[in-house]
């Protein structure tokens, strides 16, 4: 029997495919796309590409930000960005993987071993972030567009101010449904930026008709010895079709007199949502290995191993050029992320600049003409423009379509 996701049908998706090739007949003539490595538990390739005299120049950034600012609108130097906009980050937390947590989820037999399987895939969304190096703040209405195997991901950047990025995925053969609306809040601290990650993670199990429910780390960035970027923060995870929920905590270990230890340690508890009983218990290292333990067996098993999920993965490429829509991350950013990559760093800050200022030109003529611009892939309510704290992003197709830019089956690790 065909499961729910295959049977709304793909009319629709036909006529956006149709209408975003009616998009790319005006593709700009020189722009062309660029697929740089992921994030990956060994650092990418964006870890190799840092500006001469760094830490006196980044520090040099907020010599006059007021501590307590919100830093949205800042506007940071390509000496300081890494090749790939922040859509590309978001997406490759879903496409980009080695150890396939998400078919785990959706072949658990029982409720209890989904929702483990939830909470282990979860925790592999978490992928290192690079010290003073951060993506492109995505211009508005950018895209990226991604298909692993049957795995079809769609993002769009929603609003500008405030950064708001939507996120869609389909899998038709695992019959699972991503909705993601992330709204991040940057703010200085003074020896400090945290980046506030609003907003909430749907993964719908369609088969089982289960809804989970989770959010996100947020990021602290420490800007003078030891320096570092890391993730912080409680995560909840709830399903409420299954009546079990997880509590996340990201934190810093101290050794000894708060100095060493690991600042990726993730510890946490399943249990039942209804009378809050403790069945797991969960301890580990988010980017070595995780470990569940049984508080009524004492029996402890791996919950999830960073080194099987996300270390040595592979780089997406370009499956069919002439289908690739001008909003694409890697055609927007393309030339950016080439002058980066070649260490180019005049002609990066120049390009970066004709980009934003390009943007800019789009939103006064925007306002001067009474214009409103409106998401071409989500539906966003206009009242979520005056909270910035609750954005809901809903998709406007069932189903995201294959992407142009792949992950080969060949090259996929299970």
């Amino acid at each position: 029997m065909a499961s729910p996701i295959h049977r709304i049908g793909f009319q629709s998706h036909r006529v956006m495919i149709r209408k975003n090739e009616r998009e790319g007949e005006a593709e700009e003539e020189g722009k062309r796309v660029v697929l740089t490595a992921p994030l990956a538990l060994e650092g990418g390739l964006a870890a190799e590409h840092r500006p001469p005299n760094f830490l006196q120049q980044l520090l040099g950034l907020f010599c006059n930000v007021r501590p307590g600012s919100d830093l949205s609108r800042f506007q940071l130097p390509s000496l300081f960005n890494m090749p790939k906009s922040q859509l590309q980050c978001y997406g490759e937390m879903v496409y980009c993987y080695n150890e396939d947590y998400l078919c785990k989820c959706a072949q658990g037999q029982s409720k209890l071993n989904r929702f483990i399987s939830v909470v282990a895939w979860s925790i592999s969304t978490t992928r290192p972030a690079i010290f003073g190096q951060a993506p492109y703040n995505p211009i508005l209405g950018e895209t990226h567009h991604v298909s692993r195997g049957s795995l079809n991901v769609l993002l769009e950047q929603v609003s500008h101010h405030p950064p708001v990025t939507a996120l869609h995925a389909t899998d038709t053969n695992l019959n699972i449904e991503l909705n993601w609306c992330h709204s991040v809040v940057p703010r200085f601290h003074g020896t400090s930026v945290e980046a506030a990650i609003k907003g909430k993670r749907q993964l719908k199990l369609l088969t089982f008709g289960e809804n989970y429910e989770m959010d996100s780390p947020n990021l602290m960035i420490k800007l003078i010895p030891p320096t570092g970027a890391d993730w912080i923060g409680n995560v909840r995870i709830r399903c409420k079709d299954s009546e079990l929920e997880a509590d996340l905590c990201y934190y810093k270990s101290h050794r000894f007199l708060g100095f060493g230890g690991s600042s990726r340690f993730v510890k946490g508890t399943i249990s039942h949502s209804n009378t809050s009983k403790t069945i797991y218990q969960i301890e580990g290292e988010w980017d070595r290995v995780v470990e569940l333990k049984d508080v009524h067996s004492g029996e402890v098993m791996v919950l999830y191993d960073a080194k099987k999920a996300i270390s040595q993965l592979n780089t997406p490429v370009l499956g069919v050029p002439q289908k690739v829509w001008n909003t694409e991350s890697t055609k927007v950013w393309g030339e950016l992320s080439q002058a980066i990559l070649s260490k180019d760093w005049g002609k990066a800050s120049e390009i970066k600049r004709r980009i934003e200022e390009h943007e800019r030109k789009k939103q006064r003529e925007r306002l001067s003409n009474g214009k409103v611009w409106i998401p071409k892939h989500f539906s966003v309510p206009h009242s979520m423009a005056d909270n910035n704290n609750e954005w809901e992003c809903s998709p406007l197709e069932p189903l995201v379509p294959p992407a142009p830019i792949i992950l080969p089956l060949q090259t996929m690790g299970m």
